[in-house]
Parts: structure tokens; sequence; C-alpha cells
């Protein structure tokens, strides 16, 4: 059988839910706004599959460089690169 290279290869234990967050996650989760500057954290969220970035950027920082549409344009540190991640606001957290 040939190997598969997708993108959420070996991500089988990253992107699942524990028992009490399974379904759905709430609706004001899709209506955060966030500025340009803020800081935000990348929290994946499993049961959402639009607009999400790849997994090896869940729980990483970076800071909102611009709104594309409903989606935001985080710059995240990859190694010593900064590379630009296009996320959707259900897959962001601000950071505290």
């Amino acid at each position: 059988m040939t190997k598969n290279h997708g993108t959420r290869r070996k991500s089988r234990h990253k992107l699942k839910k524990t028992v009490r967050e399974k379904g759905l996650s709430p609706i004001t989760r899709a209506l955060q706004e966030f500025a340009d500057g803020d800081i935000v954290n990348i929290d994946l969220d499993p049961s959402i599959q639009k607009g999400m970035p790849h997994p090896k950027f869940h729980g990483r920082t970076g800071k909102v460089i611009e709104q594309r549409g409903r989606a935001y344009m985080v710059e995240v540190r990859d190694g010593g690169l900064m590379k630009e991640v296009i996320a959707l606001p259900e897959h962001l957290t601000a950071q505290k």
C-alpha cells in the first residue's frame, strides 16, 4: 500500500478533541475580531476544516498582520524564518 502524504498526516492526537469538547464550537469563536498588531495563539479546531492552517502551526503564537475577507494573516516564526499563515478566527485565540 502506498504511503499517504496529506496535510492531516501524523496529526491523529493533535487534532483530537477531548470528551467534553466534542461537537461544534460556539458561534462566538467564529465572530471574534482581531486588530492589526494583536498577538494571537493558533489553536486548531478540528470540527471546522475550512480555513485551518497546517497542523505544524498548532500551538504557535504570532502577530496579526492584516485581514483578508473573514480570515486573518498571522506572522509566525518557524525555525529561523517568519512565515505568514492565513487562518479563520475559529482557529485563533487572543493572547492573554
